[in-house]
């Protein structure tokens, strides 16, 4: 996703929470992160303890689940789409169905699905980062802006950690 997509989709994020939360402000929001993640193929259950663990963070307040959807990348490199109300057996992400923003456009999925090993099966989160929400509008009311954000994979801080000892 290029940035400017990025923002395009962190935009409609704060849109769509703001009507669905009602009287919540934009100016209230935490951070809005999003990942991909690609099951093995044949291993495509994402009602186990990953989907416990992300209950377990909506019920603490952790996080805000703003889109959940489930993308699948056929061997002919066509892409079928399930939100998370369409899937049958949800288990433990029952309970989040009702709080979804569904913030991803059909053209957010269509690029994210062409990084997915063909005949392949990912998920793909949007959450709000409630945590942060005190801190992000403490520093909004002093004028602050965001100027650079990213995430560190937890791979390479391990292996940059290593070469380090080495």
């Amino acid at each position: 996703m290029s940035e400017s997509e990025a923002v395009a989709t962190q935009e409609a994020a704060l849109e769509a929470t703001d009507t669905l939360a009602g009287e919540l402000l934009d100016e209230e929001l935490g951070p809005i992160d999003y990942i991909v993640v690609e099951f093995p193929e044949g291993q495509t259950n994402f009602t186990g303890a990953a989907a416990a663990e992300l209950v377990s963070l909506v019920e603490s307040r952790t996080i805000r689940v703003l889109d959940l959807i489930f993308v699948y990348k056929n061997e002919d490199g066509s892409v079928d789409v399930d939100e998370l109300e369409d899937v049958h057996d949800l288990g433990p992400l029952g309970s989040i169905v009702t709080s979804l923003a569904e913030v991803l456009a059909e053209s957010d999925l269509m690029q994210l699905a062409q990084t997915l090993t063909p005949g392949s099966r990912a998920a793909v989160l949007v959450w709000e980062n409630t945590w942060a929400a005190p801190f992000a509008v403490a520093l909004r009311e002093t004028g602050a802006r965001l100027v650079a954000a990213d995430r560190i994979p937890t791979q390479s801080l391990i292996a940059s950690m290593q070469n380090e000892g080495e």
